[in-house]
């Protein structure tokens, strides 16, 4: 495969970020009066924006977010979401074992990295140059208001276009539906991280085109 970008997720996949964010919206949750939801419960809420996870965390609890009503509710509980993960976003995140020596590996092999996520912009610059201060990205993107979000293929072409990323030499690596939909909208290869969130049972169904077991692994697919 002749690869010369990735484009990276970065929640499930680089980083494990998902106590800080369900510490984030429990907060959000219990200023609002609701409940507090479990750490397990995350994990399948998580990939499509902060938005859509104040709705699935409502509806978890029978919450209405239907109407203008519903609306403005998610949309209160997003924003003190993200105001509370804006504070600490790096309590808890770590990277996955073995994600940094592939980075920097990746980097010196020449190889143009970038990270797209639906992920706050502003967290995400927040959350790679925090844990990943030695590797170099290209660019990083995360999700911005009134902007397109993943799997929109007009975010990943825009992500593409700006670090001169040709669709025959682009793999993008994720761990969820929306990674493999992401980059089978824009006609690219994916790869598929059993470690994240989802697990490799969701990427198979997905359609993932190649599945690992750890970052090293990610060389038997390149070479």
């Amino acid at each position: 495969m002749d690869i010369t970008h990735i484009i990276f997720d970065l929640d499930g996949t680089l980083v494990n970020t998902i106590e800080d964010i369900a510490l984030a919206m429990n907060r959000a949750l219990t200023a609002y009066g609701f409940t507090a939801l479990p750490l397990q419960t995350y994990p399948d809420l998580v990939g499509w924006g902060i938005h859509r996870l104040a709705e699935l965390a409502l509806a978890s609890q029978g919450v209405s977010t239907a109407g203008s009503d519903g609306a403005a509710l998610v949309n209160r509980i997003a924003q003190e979401a993200l105001a509370r993960y804006d504070e600490v976003p790096l309590r808890y995140s770590k990277p996955y074992p073995g994600v940094p020596e592939l980075l920097h590996r990746l980097h010196v092999d020449g190889l143009v990295l970038a990270v797209l996520t639906n992920k706050p912009d502003p967290v995400a610059h927040q959350v790679v140059e925090g844990l990943f201060p030695g590797i170099e990205f290209a660019l990083i993107r995360g999700d911005r208001s009134g902007a397109p979000k993943k799997p929109d293929p007009a975010l990943s072409r825009l992500v593409m276009n700006a670090i001169g990323a040709p669709i025959p030499g682009t793999l993008f690596v994720g761990d969820s539906v929306v990674d493999v939909q992401t980059a089978h909208n824009v006609g690219c290869p994916v790869v598929g991280v059993s470690w994240g969130f989802r697990g490799p049972t969701e990427l198979v169904a997905a359609g993932a085109d190649y599945i690992i077991q750890n970052p090293a692994e990610l060389y038997t697919v390149l070479y």
